[in-house]
């Protein structure tokens, strides 16, 4: 959609006020930026003292290459029924370049347990696979990795708990999995991210707290943890609290490293929605964080998931929840490059993946993102993908970067 779209989508409004404590937002629509004077936020969760600085706008001006329509692109990996809500999907790639698992819960972040596999990158699912009685005791928001320590030795596992962080794991590439255990840590909901560190001899896990989730956290606010892991993801150390934002809810964390490798990222919800989604830095290793900033309009939104394509840009998708945006509520695709988002520069272009039907407009995203050998991209959520009284469904949508950017110069 054109600049002048998001104009004519926006002039009902005349002005928006936001009030964040001690932050005051002035915003008019039209505008390309907004001004505020605040407070920055430190990610060991103390408050700077105030400063005055430019805020990001809420609404962006990059084209939207809408896809939701193709049909074609779409696998359905298991679908929604009249009394059976399949959410909160999860997905990882192994090695070969083929085989894919898919991990969801029932129910709206319900009980754990549902899992497929495909042997063709997700072209085709098997029927549901076995997995121990204890994972429907566990629920929200199941997450899966293949993780390989130090050694060389590979493992998948899959992470979920409310309000409780549990884990289990496969050391045979699937095929038989242990039960749930808790592994020490609290999570009220919502996501697991993990990324290697310190040359693959050690992984860094974030996950968030909510308010009274367990020891440390606050009565009102959400935070985000992290934890190290030096054996391949077996147990995890250093549990401690990275970002804390006055006024606002950070969660549902996602680790990126920039492409020189140097330097960690972590985007991040934030649920009150009184800002855009949030930011953070790491140069070493995860020892200490930046503040915390919010990114721009044109990546906010819920549980993002990113991957890297061959050309060095940067994907990421998630729920679009920009404050001014035409596919708010649906599963949207964002491409760019990391310069971008540390830049706070709107990036390249959306993608508008699939629509979100029904009553509940924002209820998809937590999504799977692979790439294959290809070049093919499989970006994987549940949602409502079509009107009915089916309730939500797991679906695929596949694309590659090449059709995006000959659709995007034909706009």
């Amino acid at each position: 959609m054109a600049t002048s779209a998001y104009a004519r989508h926006s002039a009902s409004y005349v002005l928006l006020f936001y009030s964040l404590g001690a932050l005051n937002v002035t915003f008019t629509p039209g505008q390309e930026r907004t001004t505020f004077t605040g407070h920055e936020f430190v990610a060991s969760g103390k408050r700077a003292a105030p400063v005055e600085k430019s805020a990001p706008a809420r609404s962006y001006t990059i084209p939207i290459v809408d896809i939701s329509k193709e049909t074609e692109r779409q696998v359905v990996v298991a679908p929604g029924t009249r009394t059976e809500y399949r959410g909160q999907v999860n997905t990882v790639l192994m090695s070969d370049g083929r085989t894919m698992f898919a991990v969801w819960s029932i129910g709206h972040g319900g009980m754990c347990g549902p899992m497929k596999k495909s042997l063709d990158g997700g072209l085709t699912w098997s029927h549901m696979l076995p997995t121990p009685p204890n994972w429907r005791t566990v629920g929200s928001c199941p997450c899966i990795f293949r993780l390989t320590d130090a050694n060389g030795v590979e493992r998948l596992f899959v992470f979920a708990g409310r309000p409780k962080l549990y884990q289990a794991l496969s050391t045979d590439g699937g095929r038989k999995w242990t039960p749930m255990r808790w592994t020490g840590m609290y999570k009220p909901g919502g996501n697991t991210t993990i990324i290697p560190i310190e040359d693959g001899r050690k992984h860094l896990l974030h996950v968030q707290r909510g308010p009274n989730s367990g020891p440390g956290t606050s009565r009102s606010s959400q935070t985000i943890w992290q934890a190290v892991s030096s054996d391949g993801g077996l147990t995890w150390k250093d549990y401690r609290k990275v970002c804390e934002v006055s006024g606002a809810d950070p969660c549902e964390p996602c680790l990126i490293r920039s492409p020189d490798g140097r330097q960690l990222l972590c985007l991040m919800r934030e649920n009150r929605r009184r800002l855009n989604s949030l930011r953070m830095t790491s140069d070493d290793e995860g020892k200490t964080w930046s503040k915390a900033r919010e990114l721009t309009a044109s990546l906010t939104g819920d549980r993002h998931m990113a991957r890297y394509a061959p050309d060095g840009r940067l994907v990421v998708v998630f729920r679009d929840m920009a404050k001014v945006s035409c596919t708010r509520g649906s599963f949207v695709g964002w491409i760019g490059t990391y310069d971008d988002v540390i830049q706070g520069r709107e990036g390249q272009y959306r993608v508008k993946l699939l629509h979100q039907y029904g009553s509940k407009r924002w209820d998809c995203g937590y999504s799977g993102l692979e790439f294959l050998p290809d070049g093919t991209m499989v970006a994987t959520t549940y949602v409502k993908y079509r009107p009915g009284p089916e309730k939500n469904s797991i679906v695929s949508v596949r694309f590659r970067l090449e059709e995006i950017d000959a659709k995007a110069k034909r706009l």
